[in-house]
């Protein structure tokens, strides 16, 4: 594998630029649907916490911690937390509000970020600094995602998309986000399934960390709110009480 300075201009500022243009867009999202005089301060805590990630996550990276070998690896525990703190959001209360006051199809259109990423990733491999195992010529098939969900947004808003579709092009998305962090846990250096010239050391590294602690994370708290969408509307249509909205609820 090249060093990862070797990435071309396109890798080195999309990843940030795309982490930080999601992260951005959830404070937003937060602020925009959060109520009266505790809107600024429920869009500053959301602010915090997701400094706190980028900055936590870029110190880790930047100091050679997450990719030392000699103590036990820190970066899936820290993927988890990551992964683990993204879900419990969604579904919390900001979750809840969020499903309430978000559009079916912009929850579902937002997903479409992951398109522009794949494309970032696929020039990464052939920069040679990210395994092509983890881009769309190798096992990594998360373009289908980012691509489906900006047609199916534009169907949802015109009305002709059945909830089934929604809801199996979200579970088709989940299965996806799962075999993208399988395939590069497997190529990191402590695993190097795919051989030693196919090893993802590059999320090691900063700004790359950000693709797993950041871009990972905000997929999968989209698919959530999704989710408790389509169980809230079908918990209405049903006359029943809104276990979705409610669940979590704080």
């Amino acid at each position: 594998m090249q060093a990862v300075e070797d990435a071309s201009p396109l890798v080195r500022f999309g990843i940030p630029l795309l982490a930080v243009s999601v992260g951005a867009l959830v404070v937003a999202a937060v602020r925009a649907t959060s109520e009266g005089s505790g809107r600024a301060r429920t869009a500053g805590r959301a602010s915090f916490v997701l400094v706190v990630v980028f900055a936590f996550t870029a110190v880790l990276a930047e100091t050679g911690v997450l990719a030392s070998i000699r103590r036990p690896p820190l970066f899936m525990p820290l993927m988890l937390a990551c992964l683990v703190l993204a879900a419990s959001t969604a579904l919390s209360s900001i979750g809840a509000r969020l499903v309430a006051s978000v559009p079916l199809w912009l929850l579902v259109g937002a997903e479409g970020f992951r398109l522009p990423l794949e494309l970032v990733m696929h020039r990464a491999a052939r920069d040679g600094v990210m395994p092509v195992e983890m881009s769309y010529s190798g096992y990594n098939f998360d373009i289908v995602t980012g691509a489906t969900a900006l047609v199916l947004a534009l169907l949802i808003y015109w009305g002709h998309a059945p909830r089934a579709l929604v809801a199996l092009w979200n579970v088709m998305g989940v299965v996806l986000l799962a075999i993208v962090v399988g395939v590069a846990g497997a190529g990191l250096p402590w695993v190097a399934a795919f051989g030693p010239d196919h090893v993802n050391e590059w999320v090691l590294h900063f700004p790359y960390v950000w693709l797993p602690t950041v871009l990972v994370p905000a997929a999968l708290f989209g698919h959530v709110l999704v989710f408790r969408r389509l169980l809230a509307e079908k918990a209405s249509r049903n006359g029943g009480p809104d276990h979705a909205l409610g669940f979590f609820r704080s």
